[in-house]
Formats: structure tokens, C-alpha cells, sequence
């Protein structure tokens, strides 16, 4: 429960960055695990689908996004994603212990860059949201803005799904990443947007249920879409690196996707905004670091193959 507010002050969400840290160590493991079993599947020459450590990953990813899913809906957006941070640390270690993808120290520096950056843009974010209710929510879908960045993102998508991913995919991180972070910008709008239209749903509003479903639809495709790809990714890339870059990418688009449809930056101060400024700073250096270090890792081996 969020705890009590001061009169004249919004109360901090405490229920929601509770849910919000147990899902990113949830989700922290999901990649991990996946990678584990693809690996195990390609030794034994068959499909990582016959593969129970690859299932307890997915099993791991459905828990974490219902975590996630809930915690949208009782805290905002910008509070919530940055949180994700955490999941890219305890990914890191245990990346290291179950598949032997050891970070140096600019890898370990990176993690806690991550993490150090999610926690100043969680401090500095605004705690109020300006979209409460289903008629708030159908305006800000109308809004001729976010109709506009919508339509955007669905053919940059369609551009990135038919043509760049076939041809570059597997040899360019940033085409899967670009792909799975994206999605974001539809699956926590929808996610949050589920929360607002359900009492309408089951308090027998009209004009609630076809709302309800439209967005469960494109939560629905968005998670399988971001599923299909990064298995994908996680066949041909280090699931450290991966999950890094793509956390800061989903970070970005989520973010930017939930100000414009929820408002979430109307109260937002220039100090608070040159505080998370800097902290997005941090969090994209500490990635960098964890590339950097993961490049380096690659080297080595490959140096030592043709020895």
C-alpha cells in the first residue's frame, strides 16, 4: 500500500516500486535462462522448445511481465521501467555463474552504473500522472500527437521486422534490440491503459469492453513479438549484452510513450528534468562500459582459438 502523503504532496508509490524490484530480479533471470537452455538444445542437437531450463526461463518472463503489469498500474510509467536496472545486475551475475559470460571490471562498473542511474531517475521522477480515468485515457488516444508517434512506430517497425532483421539481424545486436524496445511503446501504454478501462468493463460501461480488448490484443501481440525476437537475439548475442542494451533502449521508449499518452511529466520541475537527464547519462554509460567489456571478453577468445 502507497505509503500516507503529507496534505498538498502525492504520496510515493511504495506498493508499486515493491512489485517493480521483485519483477526486475525476476525478469533479470529470464534472459539468462533462455540462453542457458538454447545452449544446452544446440549441443544436444534439437529445438530449445524440448529444452525445461529454456521453459523455466519463459516461465520466469510471464511471472515477471504479470509483476510488471501490476506494478504499471499502481505507480507511473517512469517510476516503474527505470527499476529494470536491477534486473540487468542480478542478470550480469548470473550470467557469469551459468554461462561463463564473466564481466571485467569496466562490465562490473557498468552494472552498477545501471542500477545507480535507475535509482536517481526514480527519485527525481514525477509522482503524478494526469490520465486517471477510461474518458481521460479515449482523449489522450485521439490526441492527433499520439495518433501521429503511433502510426510512426508501426512503420519503423514494419520496416525493422521485413527488411533489417532478415538481412541484419543476426550479425547487428541493435536490429533486435531496436525491434524488442520499440514494442514498449505499445505494451506498457496498454498495460496501464487495462488498469483505467477494467472497473468501466465490470461496471458494464458502454464503450468500455471494445476499448478493453483493443488493448488487450495489442499487449498480447507486442509480448509475443518482443518474445519471438529476443529468443532470436539470445541465439546469436551475449545475454549480458542484451539485456543492458535492450533495457536502456525499452527504458527510452517506454518512457517517451507513456509522457505523451499519460501526461506523466506534466508536474515535472527543470531541476527534476536535468537530474534525470544526467541519470539516463549514467545508465547509457554503464552500458556502454558493459559492451566495451563484452567486446573485450570476445576478443580474448578468439585470440586464444588461433593460438
Amino acid at each position: 500500500m502507497a505509503a500516507e502523503a503529507e496534505p498538498g504532496r502525492v504520496s510515493f508509490p511504495v506498493s508499486g516500486v515493491a512489485i517493480a524490484v521483485v519483477s526486475s530480479f525476476i525478469n533479470g533471470s529470464t534472459f539468462v535462462l533462455q540462453k542457458k537452455g538454447i545452449l544446452r538444445s544446440r549441443d544436444r542437437g534439437c529445438s530449445y522448445l524440448t529444452d525445461v531450463v529454456w521453459w523455466s526461463g519463459t516461465l520466469a518472463m510471464i511471472i515477471g511481465q504479470i509483476g510488471n503489469f501490476l506494478a504499471y498500474n499502481v505507480a507511473p510509467a517512469v517510476i516503474v521501467t527505470p527499476l529494470g536496472a536491477l534486473g540487468v545486475l542480478f542478470g550480469a551475475a548470473l550470467a557469469s555463474r551459468l554461462l561463463g559470460e564473466r564481466l571485467n571490471v569496466l562490465g562490473k562498473l557498468g552494472c552498477v552504473l545501471c542500477c545507480c542511474g535507475s535509482v536517481v531517475l526514480v527519485v527525481h521522477a514525477p509522482k503524478a500522472q494526469a490520465v486517471t480515468s477510461r474518458r481521460e485515457l479515449e482523449a489522450g488516444l485521439s490526441d492527433p500527437v499520439v495518433v501521429a508517434y503511433g502510426l510512426l512506430l508501426v512503420l519503423v517497425l514494419l520496416v525493422l521486422i521485413a527488411r533489417a532483421a532478415p538481412a541484419h539481424g543476426s550479425s547487428n545486436i541493435m536490429v533486435y534490440v531496436a525491434i524488442c524496445s520499440l514494442l514498449g511503446s505499445f505494451t506498457v501504454p496498454s498495460s496501464k491503459g487495462l488498469g483505467l478501462v477494467a472497473p468501466g468493463v465490470l461496471g458494464g460501461e458502454p464503450g468500455a469492453l471494445p476499448l478493453f480488448l483493443a488493448l488487450l490484443a495489442t499487449l498480447a501481440l507486442g509480448v509475443l513479438v518482443q518474445f519471438f525476437f529476443i529468443n532470436k537475439a539470445l541465439e546469436r548475442f551475449s545475454a549480458n549484452v542484451f539485456e543492458a542494451v535492450y533495457y536502456v533502449a525499452f527504458t527510452a521508449s517506454a518512457t517517451v510513450a507513456s509522457a505523451l499518452l499519460f501526461k506523466e511529466w506534466t508536474a515535472l520541475t527543470a531541476p527534476g528534468a536535468a537530474a534525470m537527464l544526467c541519470s539516463l547519462t549514467t545508465v547509457c554509460v554503464g552500458v556502454v562500459l558493459l559492451r566495451v567489456s563484452q567486446e573485450a571478453s570476445i576478443t580474448r577468445r578468439t585470440t586464444k582459438k588461433t593460438e
